[in-house]
């Protein structure tokens, strides 16, 4: 652990990632700090400011290298010459040789690669953080690419994710970093990073968004051919697309930009709400273009090793929230994530309306290009912090895939209304979710469960009186015992009470004067007092 943290610890140094701090912005103290500081001993060198924040990314490994390409699709957040070089991580990452890669497949496969493949190029097509792709051709002459997993990469992922749950540990203790529940979103993205390598299941995802959008005109997915796919090498139909981010390529196509912004939209919504399962890594180097036709473009989607999907309470408060957003009723909007517990309860619905009134009013009904990003996301903080809102792990990836798109949409076409391409289809979602047809849906995949459940009613409702009688005679016997317990303790009590006065009653009279002196005196009531508590202790 202590090696990985000196080893981030050299490269920051080595790429002087220090001048990519804004000094200007610090307050006086930290720009005195920052300006006494030992890195400035280490020379910039000639490389621009973009190469040396990729190099270093490109050097600490995989989950850096995500990080980077998460930010190369946010240029309104970054410098254009940055969000340039960090564009170069969604597949131009450093390949690892192609002997190397050969062998890896010889191995998984167990077979040769003439055994395997009629050709297979040595030199990788692309290559990512976590694999890299090499093009090949079946002895069925089917073109297609074969996706290998980096060797030794899951030993530097486990020190990464070891480091990120310490610093996770340290802010959990932090009052205002608490909230975010930052090891609970740890966990999560540990979960999903680490499925990314098993091909087999990069490989059942594929082929399950595939099913999902058979025939559509939205996207395209290739097909996975399971005789060749193992635990690190997985082999696909290899597609011929546009890069989504080549813009002068679709535009020199005369690619419908518009129509293509618009099917991004409808086609996050579609995986999000229709088929509960989305492709949750869709930054640029996974994302093709099919322009055959350049007035009905195509998605084509590779890369499915990160998917995700939401519970139905979830996802049902989602779209709920989403539409109350597009009719701008704010109250709703509180009101349902107080409900959904995503806010504590004692939050009081009026207040928490007007701030997110605050924040989302300014972008309503505007297109992608005139919506400042940076200040709505510094005024939902703001928002969070004030209300003590804790972040969703289980919304987490859904939130990232939703910044991806948006991101994908402000280059494609930032004219787009994001909100008017929305709420159509999600109006008509809950349509058909409440209404008489969701209904009958639901009726319809329950049926098998009814109709095998339907000739044991009469047994079950039996089953179900019997049970009934039986715990209400069992509760008539507790109430009968109940009842003879408390008559016992009440009879106890009467004595203890009798016992207790006749008790006093003799000390009274043994206090008052010597028994040989009663009759004497003639104190005939304390003798009397005596007497009624020497019967009472008989009495017992």
């Amino acid at each position: 652990m202590s090696l990985r943290l000196f080893k981030i610890v050299w490269v920051i140094t080595r790429h002087r990632l220090d001048t990519l701090i804004p000094v200007e912005r610090l307050p006086l103290w930290l720009r005195t700090l920052m300006w006494f500081s030992p890195l400035r001993l280490v020379p910039i060198g000639q490389r621009s400011r973009g190469q040396r924040l990729r190099l270093a990314l490109e050097a600490l490994g995989p989950i850096f290298i995500k990080f980077g390409q998460m930010l190369s699709t946010r240029r309104d957040l970054l410098p254009e010459d940055i969000a340039d070089e960090l564009k170069r991580l969604q597949d131009q990452v450093p390949p690892f040789p192609g002997e190397q890669a050969a062998a890896r497949v010889e191995k998984q496969l167990e077979m040769s690669l003439t055994e395997a493949f009629a050709a297979f190029d040595r030199e990788p097509l692309a290559s990512a953080s976590i694999a890299q792709v090499h093009a090949a051709t079946l002895h069925g002459g089917e073109d297609v690419v074969v996706k290998i997993i980096r060797p030794g990469i899951d030993r530097i992922m486990r020190q990464d994710m070891a480091l990120m749950y310490q610093v996770a540990k340290l802010l959990a203790k932090v009052p205002e970093a608490k909230r975010l529940r930052p090891v609970e979103v740890i966990r999560d993205y540990e979960s999903t990073l680490f499925d990314e390598l098993d091909l087999y299941k990069e490989a059942a995802n594929t082929s399950q968004l595939k099913r999902n959008f058979k025939d559509s005109p939205l996207l395209f997915v290739p097909t996975i051919y399971w005789p060749f796919t193992r635990r690190h090498v997985m082999v696909q139909e290899r597609i011929h697309g546009i890069p989504v981010a080549d813009l002068e390529t679709l535009i020199a196509r005369g690619t419908n930009l518009k129509k293509l912004a618009e099917r991004g939209v409808e086609l996050f919504f579609t995986q999000v709400f229709r088929d509960n399962f989305f492709h949750a890594d869709m930054h640029p180097g996974n994302i093709f273009v099919n322009c055959d036709n350049p007035e009905d473009p195509q998605y084509i989607a590779i890369d499915c090793g990160i998917v995700g999907s939401l519970t139905r309470e979830d996802q049902d408060y989602l779209a709920r929230n989403l539409l109350a957003f597009f009719h701008q009723d704010y109250y709703e909007v509180a009101a349902l994530h107080i409900e959904s517990g995503w806010v504590g309860e004692n939050t009081r619905a009026n207040e928490f309306a007007a701030a997110i009134r605050t924040v989302c009013e300014p972008i309503l009904e505007k297109p992608l290009k005139d919506i400042s990003f940076g200040q709505v996301l510094l005024g939902l903080f703001q928002t969070a912090r004030r209300f003590n809102m804790e972040v969703q792990p289980q919304l987490v990836l859904l939130q990232k895939t939703l910044l991806n798109i948006e991101g994908l949409g402000r280059q494609l076409y930032p004219d787009l209304d994001l909100w008017s391409t929305a709420k159509p289809y999600l109006e008509q979602w809950m349509k058909e979710r409440a209404g008489v047809s969701g209904l009958w849906e639901s009726l319809k995949r329950q049926a098998p469960e009814l109709s095998r459940q339907l000739p044991e009613l009469p047994a079950l409702a039996h089953q179900a009186l019997s049970r009934m009688e039986h715990e209400h005679r069992q509760r008539h016997q507790q109430v009968s015992a109940i009842s003879s317990m408390r008559r016992q303790f009440t009879r106890q009590g009467k004595r203890h009470y009798r016992l207790r006065v006749g008790l006093i009653l003799v000390a009274i009279a043994l206090a008052w004067q010597p028994l040989s002196s009663w009759a004497a005196t003639q104190e005939w009531p304390v003798l009397a007092a005596a007497g009624v508590g020497l019967l009472l202790l008989l009495w017992q």
